[in-house]
């Protein structure tokens, strides 16, 4: 084995286990530091003269190890940077057996938004993936699970929460300790401790469980959508688990500064506030059903993840994939009107996207260390993973999968798992041959592309690996279970084929002409579909006949045949001028997005100016007969198509009848008139009156940034800063970036927003270029952040931007992000060549319109 010293990916002897922590700390939130004194209660099984922990930047004074009625210390205590580590020496062996530590240190708060930080006024811990070791000498990976038992001492008059309730409270001086109850066994990625001036609402009760959800005083009035969210979900997951809420309490914070958008702390759920926070009567839908998913998804992990953990970072996704899956799982059960499978097929497309790169990466891959777990956080973890689960279902029946899972949740209870005991437990439920489904799709990055040719009744269907690079092939197959559906004589049926070779011929059930076929069945297959001419003409002649989802797929599919140079953009342009009609918002979203990078990415001059009049023509339509002005008792669904063609009309095509509708109402709601505009209007109109807008304007939305207390309203205004066009505007955006108007959590994207000015855009990539160690410390570190940075940059438009870019994190790479900035490149190298290859046939097709 490795050494600590010389290995940055060292991972920890299993010689010697923790089974409890006993910790005191004392934080000083003026001075930002801390200090601590624990008891390690370890597990010994054979003898060592070493005894590794975790720790970084942290000052061990006083160690004693003890053991069999007698102590000793070590004769050395060394910081190892390299595997951030502190390794005692001791001058003989330490005995097998029952023994405990001793361990005294002082530390500092970190900067950055990592271990123990300030946010604001609220000091708050995140350790996921490995940042316990910044507070306390710890075995800092997932397969040390143990209990935890812990005092804080802090100033009087502030909250302090932690993973359990607090069980005692005394006064020391200046100082109030507080000792919660000790936790059940748990990784040290889990722990968490919230200090502030926080407030809750009144806890209640869910089977035996107190629900609280906490946030500043100025913010209490926005908790009450997150704890509802929250009581409606929790006896769903209890329900579907077959086991009850292990960790005593929820409590859900708030948090002012957070890297990511929320941590399922074992019975402290923290939160970065637009997560979390938000007002019922002035909150778009899409912010609700993102704080109920979220809400959701934190509390499935405290199943998966927090009472069956994985062993190593390498199976992240079990935690990840399986609570993005169950979060609309549950939450569709609870708001069904909300359509939450439609959104997941969004979420899905952004993993499609990523997965057909040459640099993707498996759902499963090797993690040597702890940073490079930090980059599994990403589309292929969370949205490819929940979609092969629930490919997975789909092929197993819903009962058999929840009984898979109940099984697997029993069996390793309290303990740790791989994903090899998830398909066991799944294939004995199911008596189906999960595996081999399963380690094709987890194991094996990429996806097919499935072709399909209809002749008569009978079906042509073959797969290949799909890139979106033109001209690049390889040989992969998957197990892919086919969901086709159809319309003949008899009606319309469905049928099932678990397409296992590169070929195969399908016989279809039924009789007479198939009118339509689809071969993706609602959209739950992880795959792309090409069908022949005759087929997407079909198909494009019945589009009323397709579900929502089958839609989407359909301008999906058809968009990244365009990318990968296997159909013209024409074709797709000329499908997409049959959904002038297209009633359903999450369609209308699916067209929107396509003709957005159409309009930004392939037009310049007057072809960007045909190309918005044909928007205008094809979506105006629509907007002008609904209307800005909701009716009363109006279904969501219509107020989402609604915003769906603002967009499309004031956004993309820059109408000006919508522009002029928009103005005054985004007036008087900046004057506080709170109909002046329906909520599910509010991103897409103040976004679009900023681009237009003045100095006078300008100012007005920067005054409000600091006193809104609602965090969507917030970031709305501070986006909207990036949007101004006028040139004195774009500068003066710019200069915001380095100042307390930008928050450690929101500068990522802020960036974005400055990168996708089409004005500013390229006087900030000037400045980016030069001040690149700038933009990087104003992430404090953050790598998630710094991921988003390098992401952000795939907003620019040109060869020399990407010559450019790939110059720049050649001279100064970012060791966080090396998987990002190469599916960056890549990404930004495909749409560079796509815009040199498309222009003039986009140009020759707008020649050809009437």
């Amino acid at each position: 084995m490795a050494h600590p010293t010389e290995d940055k990916n060292f991972r920890l002897p299993t010689s010697i286990r923790p089974r409890r922590y006993a910790a005191t700390l004392t934080l000083d939130l003026d001075a930002k530091s801390f200090s601590g004194q624990q008891t390690i209660d370890l597990d010994v099984s054979a003898p060592s003269n070493e005894l590794i922990l975790h720790g970084i930047a942290l000052a061990l004074s006083d160690v004693t190890f003890r053991a069999g009625g007698q102590s000793r210390k070590p004769a050395s205590i060394q910081p190892v940077a390299v595997s951030e580590t502190v390794v005692l020496r001791f001058d003989e062996a330490l005995p097998a057996g029952a023994a405990s530590l001793d361990v005294t240190w002082t530390g500092r708060f970190t900067e950055g938004l990592r271990g123990l930080y300030q946010a604001g006024k609220v000091a708050a811990t995140q350790f996921e993936a490995a940042d316990a070791r910044r507070l306390f000498p710890c075995f800092d990976e997932p397969a040390f699970k143990a209990r935890w038992a812990l005092t804080v001492r802090v100033p009087r008059g502030l909250t302090v929460l932690g993973n359990g309730p607090v069980v005692k409270e005394t006064q020391e001086g200046p100082l109030r300790a507080v000792t919660f109850q000790e936790t059940e066994v748990l990784s040290s990625y889990l722990i968490a401790l919230v200090v502030g001036p926080l407030v809750g609402t009144d806890a209640q009760d869910v089977q035996g469980v107190p629900v609280r959800t906490w946030a500043l005083p100025e913010k209490a009035h926005l908790t009450r959508f997150g704890q509802d969210a929250a009581l409606a979900v929790l006896p769903r997951l209890q329900d579907y688990f077959g086991l009850p809420y292990a960790f005593t309490k929820v409590d859900q914070v708030g948090i002012p500064d957070f890297e990511a958008g929320a941590m399922e702390n074992a019975g402290l759920i923290t939160y970065r506030e637009v997560a979390l926070l938000l007002d019922p009567a002035t909150a778009p839908l899409s912010v609700k059903k993102r704080v109920a998913e979220v809400v959701t998804h934190e509390l499935a992990h405290q199943w998966f993840g927090n009472w069956v953990t994985m062993v190593w970072w390498d199976d992240l996704w079990l935690n990840e994939a399986f609570a993005t899956w169950m979060a609309f799982k549950i939450v569709d059960q609870w708001r069904p009107e909300w359509r939450m499978w439609l959104d997941f097929d969004a979420h899905r497309a952004s993993a499609l996207h990523l997965d057909a790169l040459k640099s993707t990466h498996p759902i499963h891959g090797e993690v040597r260390n702890a940073g490079e777990a930090g980059e599994s956080f990403d589309a292929i973890t969370y949205e490819k993973g929940g979609a092969v689960l629930r490919m997975i279902e789909g092929f197993l029946g819903e009962g058999p999968f929840r009984e898979g899972i109940r099984q697997y949740m029993r069996k390793h209870a309290r303990a740790n798992a791989v994903k090899e005991d998830l398909w066991n437990a799944l294939g004995e439920a199911a008596g189906q041959p999960v595996e081999e489904l399963a380690t094709a799709w987890v194991g094996q990055s990429g996806f097919p592309l499935v072709t399909a040719k209809l002749d008569g009744r009978g079906l042509s269907l073959s797969q290949r690996r799909f890139y979106t690079e033109p001209g690049v092939r390889s040989g992969e197959t998957w197990p892919v279970p086919v969901v086709l559906r159809y319309e003949d004589a008899t009606g319309v049926r469905e049928q099932r084929v678990l397409l296992r070779d590169a070929q195969a011929t399908v016989k279809l059930e039924g009789e007479g002409e198939v009118k339509w076929l689809t071969a993706n069945a609602g959209s739950t297959g992880f795959y792309r579909v090409a069908y022949d001419k005759p087929g997407m003409e079909k198909l494009a002649a019945n589009l009323k006949a397709l579900a929502p989802s089958e839609r989407i797929s359909l301008l999906a599919d058809q968009w990244a045949l365009v990318r990968a140079g296997e159909a013209s953009v024409a074709d797709l342009l000329d499908l997409a001028g049959r959904f002038g009609d297209e009633e359903d918002d999450s369609v209308l979203d699916e067209l929107v997005g396509r003709l957005a990078y159409i309009e930004s990415r392939l037009t310049d001059g007057e072809d960007q100016v045909r190309f918005r009049a044909w928007i205008e023509k094809l979506l105006g339509p629509g907007l002008k007969k609904l209307g800005w002005q909701p009716v009363q008792g109006e279904a969501d669904r219509v107020r989402l198509r609604r915003a769906s063609l603002v967009r499309a009309v004031g956004g993309i095509a820059r109408g000006q009848d919508a522009l002029a509708e928009a103005r005054p109402r985004v007036e008087r709601m900046l004057q506080g008139e709170r109909d002046a505009l329906e909520p599910n209007l509010l991103d897409a109109a103040v976004g679009m009156v900023a681009r237009a807008g003045d100095a006078a304007l300008f100012d007005t939305i920067l005054q409000k940034i600091p006193s809104e207390p609602d965090p969507a309203t917030q970031r709305r205004y501070l986006l909207a800063l990036t949007a101004f066009e006028a040139p004195e505007l774009t500068e003066r955006a710019r200069g915001l970036l380095y100042t307390d108007t930008v928050k450690t959590q929101d500068v990522s994207s802020f960036v974005a927003g400055l990168l996708g000015n089409r004005v500013g855009r390229d006087a900030w990539w000037a400045q980016m270029r030069t001040q690149w160690k700038d933009v990087v410390a104003r992430t404090g570190g953050a790598p998630m952040l710094l991921r988003r940075i390098v992401e952000a940059m795939g907003l620019l438009r040109t060869r020399e931007h990407l010559e450019q870019m790939q110059a720049l994190l050649k001279a100064h790479p970012i060791p966080e992000a090396q998987q990002a900035t190469a599916q960056t490149l890549e990404r930004l190298s495909q749409d560079v060549a796509l815009r040199e290859r498309c222009t003039s046939e986009v140009s020759a097709w707008l020649k050809r319109q009437p």
